[in-house]
């Protein structure tokens, strides 16, 4: 693990190859249906995956200069790539690259950020404070996939473990004073125990509306509605002023399929086959 941190060659022509390689899987991720809302397509869309290779490359450069432009480097090739073989599996195509604005502005960055990161080689206490921004990145980035992970189980559960084994990593490696390596152990574990609890005392909900009061599905407050597992969720009939219609108002807890029964007043059902998502779902009659 150490020579990751600072025991390797890195020349020009593999910091190139290492772009290129990174910008090709990253596309793969995105492009695999099979893999999205997966741990494996995150690095399409978050950075802990990139921080790790950012370090990689700032901790084996040889000088704060060195260190900058390879950065920018790697980051150059790397995004548009994954977005030019994207392009012709995805339905906007070419209009792909209005999202590479976003990480252009961080490509650019990197020129600051890898000058600044490599003075994490010079071992002092200070070289903590510039790696600490990242350390808070990463956790906000095990909140988001904690979460994620709790309601679409076993999904998300290695990324999870990522963002957890880059957080304790860092400080480890990098640094060699123990005082260092310490703190910044006690002020990772700190967060992971924090985030955990916080997502524990907090478990994900998706609250939407699955059906509305129309000819075909009719019902009002008089009616009773229902999952007949209800550890997906919870489900009710609801009023919307605004649009003066009845809907059901759904809380989903966690991924997966179940039925939705509708009952009219006297005993009529009408059943429904729902599959859900994170953050979406389909329903059908039954």
């Amino acid at each position: 693990m150490k020579k990751i941190f600072g025991e390797i060659d890195l020349t020009w022509k593999r910091v190139i190859i290492f772009a290129i390689l990174a910008g090709i899987y990253t596309a793969l991720m995105a492009i695999i249906p099979g893999l999205k809302y997966t741990s494996f397509s995150t690095i399409a869309t978050t950075f802990e995956v990139w921080i790790l290779f950012g370090i990689i490359i700032i901790m084996n450069s040889k000088s704060n200069n060195d260190a900058a432009l390879k950065c920018f480097v790697f980051f150059l090739i790397s995004q548009p790539l994954i977005y030019l073989l994207q392009v012709p599996f995805s339905w906007q195509g070419w209009n792909l690259f209005q999202y590479y604005r976003y990480w252009f502005v961080w490509t650019v960055l990197c020129l600051p950020m890898g000058y600044i990161g490599y003075y994490m080689k010079k071992d002092k206490w200070w070289g903590y404070l510039i790696l600490f921004p990242m350390i808070l990145l990463i956790a906000y980035s095990y909140n988001t996939y904690l979460s994620y992970f709790m309601f679409s189980y076993p999904k998300y559960l290695l990324i999870s473990l990522f963002c957890i084994i880059t957080m304790l990593i860092y400080p480890l490696y990098i640094f060699n004073d123990k005082k260092i390596k310490t703190v910044g152990l006690i002020i990772s574990s700190i967060l992971i125990i924090f985030v955990t609890i916080l997502c524990i005392i907090n478990p994900p909900v998706y609250s939407t509306e699955i059906l509305s009061d129309s000819e075909e599905h009719h019902f009002d407050d008089t009616y009773q509605v229902y999952l007949t597992d209800n550890s997906y969720g919870e489900v009710e009939i609801i009023y919307q002023e605004t649009i003066e219609l009845y809907m059901v108002h759904a809380d989903f807890k966690r991924e997966g399929k179940t039925n939705l029964v509708i009952a009219s007043p006297d005993g009529e059902k009408d059943e429904y086959v729902l599959d859900i998502k994170r953050d979406t779902y389909t329903i059908d009659r039954k």
